[in-house]
């Protein structure tokens, strides 16, 4: 008999090799590294160091394995983090390998030399990769008998993050995510040797937006959280999906929660949006909800004086105020930026059927009919399968920021542009007016051969943005050009006539992609929930008869015509008697481009209905208080700048606490309509069945840029931004991370300084008619006669105190600070002549 051929193995896919793990033949891509090949055959290697979003470090050589290549073995066992695959590469681990095994077990024992046996008091006991590895890879014993290594403890890497060094196994998760990720190197090793440990420099504190991720990576508990340390044990939380509600970003978070209370805030694992990343503010921010300010109980405005009142006392009166209001001068409705979709999809159908009003808004802050022509045309219908995404970014040639901020306002956006300009794939251009922060660590990478120039900021006044993207540099333009470019627009584009129109232009000329990133999370859904005067929910333009037919016949109700007023011509028509009522969820007057209009007309209407979470400049005008419950006490979802629809539940069961949908369902019917919004999951699935609009778009808005402005003697232009943490009331409750926020200080040029006559020791105050901000100076290159202030960071209230927006002219002048009695200089603000 003839024996039979023996089987060929498949040819080695193009750029892959061939090897041999734990006697699994498996193809790999060239240059993977030896781990994670592992990985993809459930092979589970021990490790420390290793994370797959950082470099690899071989730092901790606890992923040693036992390596043959071209039949040869290598001399000593191989850190399996830092070596790649090779063809004929024949790998033994420790579950084939009495050598691998051996020098894992004698890397655990040297690791546990001096690391304390503290794991029932450590807030890592019970979810630690060392103890869990020290139990399946170590030795029941240790020889070493003497007496551990002890520090001082904690050590306050930030008022935020604290140290136990002697916990510490020098993996350096931390410094290399400090380096590489966030880009703020201020947490490193120091000394060398056996005192090797990580610190601090002492003149540059560690103060990043992104400090809290070290502690979810250490992997052994040396890192702890300020505000969680000692506050329950992991086996003791039930842990709850969630996502963040404090920007556009959509990031996936963990919820560990018990007795009715939030403890903490995790990362969650979205490799499509956060990856495994959050800032500081999503994962801290969140003990608002608990502060003992909170409305629990409806309120009903008596003799000057708002009582406590039940429900049905509390909605009849609304209920009746908004009844007559609509019978007489109507009633304006002001969502805010900050709800769920299925909430902003609640106040659009209030609004419309309760109401029989176009006159609603979400946008709490500057705005125009400019960018809703914008958002309309550009924004509204499109998603992750239309619109640019975080992979596009990712693999952009070139992404240019246009009044946009990234770390402050969208911090994932941040990291993801860090990351494209870290490969190499990716030109990161910023227009504006200073280099801060943000911009230098997307345009400048430091890498241990230096820095790595990967962009750069285009220079230009405040307002002036329009005109700076008409006369773009040339090598700006080209690389906009190639396919795949982006045009990022922050909300500040709103503020500066002609900047949308210009941004549309520039696309068109270079063939860029345009994404929109609002600031706070609820913008993009109360987008396509149609909470705005000219839009009607699914992108349906409010004039368009055969869009507003669609949604009578989804809500069986007859629905206005003529498109309704924005968030300003709202509060101006309420000033001015035009309006008799007002429906306010969750607005600061102060977030508001003229605050003191805000007020007057708050005080002016008929009937105020808030529906509000704890106490806020509407309250002390508000007729009737509805209260509402806080994201972890509800389920909804949130789209991000994408278009991408996160999804999460009720984290906290059993509170009284109901969402804003259900408040308005049940006024409305109160005034005898039924919205059918009794639930978030109710109200999301009539949003899903309406659907999209199918027909035209709206026309892109074509106006022009204003004029600049003429400065008098003494007159500078006001260029502003909100810093992430700064003092929104959803900060409220966070003493330890409020101390990492950013110095707070106005930036100007040298030559702006010498002209105002700044001198040692004096400030820079920025003055209106209607009153003036204070601050320490801070000298950088940026352009002559400008001046950046905070908008709502510590005593610099912009909005509130100067009445002035980006672009503004304002009056500069130096000044000498009182001195407090703790002898600090504080920032000195006066409004209207009287101090605040």
């Amino acid at each position: 008999m003839t024996a039979a051929p023996e089987a060929q193995s498949p040819p080695v896919p193009e750029g892959h090799v061939r090897l041999t793990v734990d006697g699994v033949e498996v193809d790999a891509p060239k240059g993977e590294l030896l781990i994670r090949t592992a990985e993809r055959l459930g092979i589970v290697i021990p490790r420390f160091c290793d994370h797959p979003l950082l470099d690899p470090a071989g730092a901790c050589r606890q992923c040693l394995v036992d390596v043959e290549v071209n039949g040869r073995p290598m001399p000593k066992p191989q850190a399996s983090c830092t070596i790649t695959v090779a063809d004929g590469m024949v790998v033994r681990t420790q579950k084939t390998s009495e050598v691998a095994d051996k020098a894992q077990q004698g890397v655990m024992e040297l690791l546990l030399i001096n690391h304390p046996l503290d794991c029932p008091i450590c807030d890592k006991g019970g979810e630690c990769p060392l103890q869990n590895q020290a139990l399946k890879h170590g030795r029941a014993d240790s020889r070493f008998r003497d007496t551990k290594r002890t520090f001082a403890k904690p050590v306050p890497i930030s008022s935020q993050v604290l140290l136990d060094r002697e916990r510490c196994v020098l993996c350096q998760r931390c410094t290399r995510f400090s380096k590489q990720i966030a880009g703020d190197p201020f947490i490193e090793l120091l000394e060398r040797g056996a005192v090797q440990q990580i610190g601090i420099a002492e003149q540059q504190p560690f103060q990043s937006y992104f400090s809290g991720n070290t502690i979810q990576i250490c992997p052994v508990g040396a890192l702890t959280s300020a505000a969680y340390r000692f506050r329950s044990r992991p086996f003791d939380l039930v842990s709850t999906a969630g996502k963040c509600e404090h920007c556009a970003s959509g990031c996936d978070l963990r919820n560990d929660w018990r007795r009715g209370s939030v403890m903490r805030r995790l990362a969650g694992n979205d490799p499509e949006v956060n990856e495994e990343w959050i800032c500081d503010k999503g994962r801290f921010a969140f003990r608002y909800a608990s502060t003992g300010d909170r409305i629990t109980r409806p309120h009903v405005r008596e003799g000057g004086e708002l009582r406590p009142a039940s429900w049905t006392e509390a909605l009849r009166v609304a209920a009746d105020g908004l009844t007559a209001a609509r019978g007489a001068r109507g009633a304006g409705v002001l969502p805010g930026g900050r709800l769920t979709l299925e909430d902003a999809y609640a106040y659009s159908k209030f609004a419309r059927m309760a109401l029989g009003s176009n006159d609603i808004d979400f946008r709490a802050r500057p705005h125009s009919a400019e960018e809703e022509r914008f958002l309309t045309a550009q924004v509204v219908g499109t998603g992750p399968d239309t619109g640019v995404t975080y992979r596009d970014l990712e693999q952009a040639p070139a992404v240019l920021c246009v009044a946009f901020e990234p770390e402050e306002e969208s911090p994932i956006v941040f990291l993801r542009l860090r990351k494209a300009a870290r490969t190499g794939t990716t030109q990161v251009f910023h227009l504006g007016q200073w280099m801060s922060p943000g911009v230098e660590k997307t345009t400048t990478i430091m890498h241990d051969g230096g820095p790595r120039t990967t962009g750069a900021l285009v220079r230009c006044a405040p307002g002036a943005e329009a005109r700076g993207l008409r006369e773009l540099p040339d090598d700006v333009l080209q690389a906009l050009s190639s396919p795949g470019a982006v045009l990022l627009v922050g909300e500040r584009a709103a503020s500066v006539p002609g900047l949308p129109s210009e941004v549309l232009r520039t696309a068109s000329r270079t063939g860029a992609r345009v994404a929109w990133i609002p600031r706070r999370a609820g913008e993009r859904g109360a987008l396509e929930a149609g909470a705005l005067p000219g839009l009607l929910p699914g992108g349906r333009p409010v004039g368009d008869p055969a869009a507003r037919a669609e949604v009578e016949r989804a809500w069986d109700a007859a629905l206005p015509a003529a498109p309704g007023r924005d968030t300003t011509a709202i509060l101006r028509a309420a000033a001015a008697g035009e309006l008799s009522g007002l429906v306010v969820g969750g607005v600061d007057p102060d977030d508001l481009p003229d605050p003191a209009l805000a007020r007057r007309a708050l005080a002016a209407a008929d009937i105020v209905v808030s529906l509000e979470l704890r106490p806020s400049g509407v309250t002390e005008f508000a007729d009737v208080v509805l209260p509402i419950a806080p994201t972890a006490e509800k389920s909804g979802s949130y789209l991000d700048w994408e278009g991408r629809r996160g999804e999460f539940g009720t984290t906290l069961d059993g509170t009284s606490a109901v969402p804003d949908c259900r408040v308005l369902d049940t006024l409305a019917v109160e005034m005898d309509v039924d919205l059918f919004t009794q639930t978030p999951a109710a109200a999301g699935r009539e949003l899903d069945r309406l659907g999209r609009f199918g027909g035209a778009r709206a026309a892109p808005p074509e106006d022009e840029p204003d004029a600049p402005p003429v400065l008098g003697p003494g007159q500078a232009l006001l260029a502003t931004w909100h810093q992430l943490l700064d003092n929104g009331s959803l900060q409220d409750g966070e003493p330890d991370l409020a101390g990492t926020a950013r110095r707070r200080a106005a930036a100007l040029s040298p030559r702006t300084a010498e002209r105002i006559g700044l001198g040692p020791g004096q400030q820079v105050e920025v003055r209106t008619a209607t009153g003036a901000v204070a601050l320490d100076p801070q000298l950088t290159e940026m352009p002559d006669d400008v001046v950046w202030l905070p908008t709502n960071s510590g005593r610099s209230k912009v909005l509130r105190h100067l009445a002035a927006g980006h672009g503004s002219p304002v009056e500069l002048t130096a000044v000498t600070p009182l001195r407090p009695a703790n002898g600090h200089a504080d920032s000195a603000v006066a409004g209207n002549g009287g101090g605040a």
